[in-house]
């Protein structure tokens, strides 16, 4: 279960695709799009990360930065972001610790097995560092539209 809108976003430290610390206060004074996804190059993730790529000037003229994390490795994210030519930050949570910090990995079922993973979440951190929406069950196609409307209306 992630956890609720309405409290401060736990901060936390990853490295990016090209090797860099972000953590999350880094960015206050901005809103943030905290999104988690379950893995690189895969169908579903793809289709949102160019999503947000294609929409990505009107998040730039809205002043709202973009961090996508899975526990897929640095190197991983290197090559998913170049193949995609992705404009924001991939963070390598490779022990999903910040996964588990948000509520975002738990277990998920695919053709009849269930497993541990990532589950698809974004959160809408506003520029104090309080969670203001969260989404769950992400639809990726449409996601980037949502959450470009909740920008709009909050």
């Amino acid at each position: 279960m992630p956890i609720p809108a309405g409290i401060p976003a736990p901060d936390f430290e990853l490295l990016d695709d090209q090797r860099l610390t972000h953590r999350l206060s880094d960015f206050r004074g901005r809103p943030v799009i905290l999104y988690f996804y379950p893995a690189d190059d895969t169908p579903g993730c793809t289709k949102e990360a160019c999503n947000f790529r294609d929409d990505y000037s009107a998040y730039e003229k809205a002043g709202v930065v973009i961090l996508g994390v899975s526990p897929d490795s640095v190197e991983s994210h290197i090559k998913f972001k170049k193949k995609f030519q992705l404009p924001f930050p991939l963070l390598a949570d490779e022990g999903h610790k910040v996964c588990d910090l948000y509520g975002s990995w738990g277990p998920k079922k695919f053709m009849g097995r269930e497993y541990e993973g990532v589950l698809r979440t974004t959160f809408l951190i506003d520029a104090q560092g309080k969670i203001a929406r969260v989404f769950e069950n992400v639809r990726p196609a449409q996601h980037s539209v949502e959450l470009l409307e909740a920008i709009k209306a909050y």
